[in-house]
């Protein structure tokens, strides 16, 4: 295979997902550029990552076990714990760039300020430092855990406490220190519980509060002895049957959210997002912790709820999620207006066959086998071995896939993107075959790929 006919590809990004893009472009001879806004690389598993998108904290372990998280490929190291510390998921990452060559080919303290594609289709990329160069494909890998999403609209009245997101908290004394207060955590999520059980021993807050508009489905990170992963237990079982045994499984092992003092769900186990934590129901049930609903409004040093009880509050962290955005596109060219952006196989946007997004989803177990199984499903496109249907039928499949892995969760942003994962693993295979089918049909390869080389630019240099 030669790379002089393959289109010239960029890739915004070095986190997970530009990690695992650079990786499959470079098994298939694909030429890419690949810039970074950092320093380094690693994202969000960058603690306090100096482009100030990480979102992680001090004590944060990944809530996914290292079996699911590991890369096809690359196995964790054997003396891994089963949940990871963020310290020791950077360091894997950091060890799969330099175990398969790819530590040169990142560009580091390099924004891309500005993607436009013209009207034959090249993508003409500004940097930061106002270079510009045109490229064949982009590849956008920037994340969808940066952008803080604040209520909106905000809620009535006002605070004359401290406010900051979960995505600026690192750990009970930054950026505030949250000793001997009264802090409220608003969110039912993973970070929720995160910091909610991290700040609500005694020795920390003088009280701990949690505002929540609706109860969830709590796994405990094991079950039986072994990783729960959101309740993949069974993976040999067909998927309905292990919901339903999933379900049977969890009344038994856990109970009933109620039981600890958590409001009840109004929906069934595996009918939201899974959350995990092993100590916010048992501080919940020892009084640590103090559920109230929903935010009716702002009252100087305290919050009226909806219930109308009122408590007297110092600090409020804010766990409402994120926003999806690119900054370095039009709004009016791709945006994700409530957090929604159809796509094909949760990778293209009909009319645009030569951008791909990699990791914007929301899986069922990990991030991480989604995104490599993008990456690779892209590098087999640009390297002429498949070929997409048509903008008809992509658009068709988007309305029939949305409905299939979405269906049976409740509206919300953070199920704009949801995926089953191993459903969707098998949809990316399938079409791959038939897009496979299809280049061999209409003569495509590697000298004759579907998108086409139009870009011949200098290449910019790696940062050393």
């Amino acid at each position: 295979m030669t790379s002089n006919s393959l289109p010239r590809c960029c890739i915004i990004g070095a986190g997970m997902s530009g990690i695992v893009a650079a990786k499959s472009l470079s098994e298939r001879g694909v030429p890419f550029d690949w810039f970074e806004m950092s320093d380094r690389i690693g994202g969000v598993w960058a603690f306090d990552n100096p482009n100030g998108r990480s979102a992680a904290y001090r004590s944060l372990h990944i809530d996914t076990s290292k079996g699911q998280l590991e890369f096809s490929d690359f196995p964790m190291p054997a003396e891994t714990p089963y949940y990871p510390h963020h310290t020791q998921v950077l360091a894997y990452l950091q060890s799969y760039v330099n175990h398969f060559g790819l530590s040169g080919k990142v560009r580091l303290n390099t924004e891309v300020a500005e993607a436009k594609r013209d009207d034959q289709g090249t993508w003409n990329i500004r940097l930061g430092d106002g270079q510009t160069f045109s490229y064949d494909a982009l590849l956008v890998c920037n994340g969808h855990h940066w952008d803080a999403r604040w209520p909106d609209p905000a809620y009535p009245g006002h605070f004359d406490g401290v406010q900051i997101h979960a995505h600026s908290y690192r750990d009970p004394f930054t950026p505030f220190d949250f000793r001997n207060q009264r802090v409220l955590v608003v969110g039912m999520g993973n970070s929720a519980m995160d910091i909610a059980s991290e700040l609500s021993p005694r020795h920390i807050a003088e009280k701990l509060f949690v505002s929540t508009r609706r109860g969830q489905h709590i796994f405990p990170r094991f079950l039986f002895g072994k990783p729960a992963d959101k309740g993949k237990l069974y993976p040999w079982l067909p998927l309905a049957l292990q919901r339903t045994v999933g379900r049977i499984v969890y009344r038994l092992a856990v109970g009933r959210m109620e039981d600890y003092g958590i409001p009840k769900p109004d929906h069934r186990v595996f009918e939201a997002h899974g959350t995990t934590s092993d100590t916010f129901p048992s501080y919940v049930a020892a009084g640590d912790i103090t559920i109230r609903g929903g935010i009716r409004q702002l009252d100087g040093d305290g919050i009226v709820f909806e219930d109308g009880k009122r408590e007297k509050i110092d600090a409020i962290v804010w766990a409402t999620g994120y926003r999806i955005s690119f900054p370095f596109f039009d709004h009016t060219f791709i945006s994700a207006p409530n957090n929604r952006l159809p796509l094909f196989k949760r990778i293209i946007k009909p009319g645009i066959p030569n951008l791909f997004f990699i990791g914007l989803a929301q899986p069922s177990v990990t991030l991480f086998a989604i995104a490599e199984h993008q990456a690779k499903w892209i590098a087999a496109y640009l390297a002429g071995e498949y070929v997409l249907p048509s903008v008809e039928e992509q658009t068709t499949t988007i309305v029939a896939d949305e409905k299939r892995h979405m269906s049976r969760y409740y509206k919300s942003a953070r199920h704009t993107m949801q995926l089953d994962q191993d459903i969707y693993f098998a949809e990316l295979d399938r079409e791959l075959v038939r897009g496979r089918k299809r280049a061999r049909a209409l003569g495509f390869n590697s000298a004759r790929p579907p998108i086409p080389r139009r870009a011949e630019v200098e290449i910019p240099q790696a940062a050393e």
